[in-house]
């Protein structure tokens, strides 16, 4: 579904000429054929949402080289199935909505409407989801519809469905639902990451969509990448050092200052390298905040698999996890003894004074 692709785009703000969309192809580069994500930038609506409606333009291929994915990020290019699995899948697929009575009820009918209408309601409610998100509203069901939807209320569940997607692989903002009653939904960051990027600027955008790209990459080369390889992925998503994105500002900049300063990613010199080289890791701050697991379970989503068919970082990402346990169990042992000690000395102290 191509169109899909010029929703999201017509979200983002603009100053750069370059591409603000190979993101979601990095990510997930054989994502089922409903879901092409080359972003190129249209006009967003200025009336509603004023704080998002400046736009960049950019045009870039709607494939990514399987080569380069292959080189730069071995587990994000992954798939356990082959392409004529795939195609087999969605033949499948396909054939059982054309079959299925209950699922054409339980989802509208999509080209019953236009789908250049279906992204430009995208667009739109991506960009009332961004200003909820700036202003850290809560929003309903009820709201979106009134506020956006609007008359094309029988499509919601597909409109909603792909703005969400959109702000998950793009801005890395959850759209989660917090009252099923309701039907009340907040924004915050993905995977527990608690630092968006975002400045003071009303245009400026959250920025933690490419974070976890980053430290995607980074686990799936075993925890250290040479920064030749992160260049060569932003570089594929039109991200280039020296030039600024309209999400995302000056790549480099993002990457070895305010990242590192911000403690998600270690930047230091290869060992013996000369001239001299530079290599990624997580920073401190991405291992308090997230794990590999968190990680690999929201790559696993996105691309429609399940977590174990990656099994070398499941097992690493397992491993990880019971790590971290063990350290929980023996920093409470630790509390535990400090503590009883403490109690002893207070109590010999109190019965037996000198």
């Amino acid at each position: 579904m191509v169109g899909f692709r010029q929703a999201c785009e017509s979200s983002l703000p603009t100053s750069s000429p370059h591409s603000c969309g190979c993101l979601t192809r990095v990510i997930m580069p054989r994502a089922p054929k409903r879901r092409r994500y080359t972003l190129e930038i249209t006009e967003a609506e200025e009336e509603d949402y004023s704080s998002s409606s400046s736009t960049c333009s950019s045009s870039f291929p709607s494939s990514f080289s399987s080569t380069s994915s292959s080189s730069c990020y071995p587990l994000l290019s992954s798939n356990p199935s082959t392409p004529e699995e795939e195609e087999k899948k969605e033949e499948e697929s396909s054939s059982q909505e054309e079959e299925g009575p209950s699922t054409s009820r339980a989802l509208p009918d999509t080209e019953s409407l236009p789908r250049n209408v279906i992204d430009d309601k995208v667009a739109d409610l991506v960009g009332f989801l961004l200003l909820k998100y700036r202003t850290k509203e809560l929003t309903t069901r009820v709201e979106m519809l009134s506020s956006v939807i609007r008359e094309h209320q029988d499509h919601f569940a597909v409109i909603f469905s792909e703005a969400s997607e959109c702000m998950q692989l793009v801005y890395g903002i959850d759209v989660k639902e917090v009252d099923p009653t309701s039907h009340t939904y907040v924004l915050g960051t993905n995977l527990g990451l608690t630092y968006d990027g975002m400045v003071s600027n009303e245009h400026s955008m959250p920025k933690t969509g490419l974070l976890i790209l980053i430290l995607s990459i980074i686990f799936s080369e075993d925890d250290c990448v040479p920064e030749e390889k992160i260049w060569e992925a932003l570089n594929a998503m039109g991200l280039h050092a020296g030039m600024e994105h309209c999400i995302f500002g000056e790549p480099r900049e993002l990457l070895t200052k305010v990242w590192v300063q911000e403690q998600y990613l270690e930047y230091r010199q290869v060992r013996n390298s000369e001239p001299a080289r530079y290599e990624f890791l997580w920073g401190p701050r991405a291992h308090a905040e997230t794990t590999k697991l968190k990680v690999l379970e929201f790559l696993a989503q996105i691309n429609g698999s399940d977590p174990r068919s990656f099994p070398h970082w499941y097992e690493e990402a397992l491993r990880e996890e019971e790590q971290r346990a063990q350290a929980r169990i023996s920093t409470t042992h630790d509390t535990t003894a400090m503590a009883s000690a403490s109690s002893s000395a207070m109590s010999s102290s109190f019965f037996c004074p000198q």
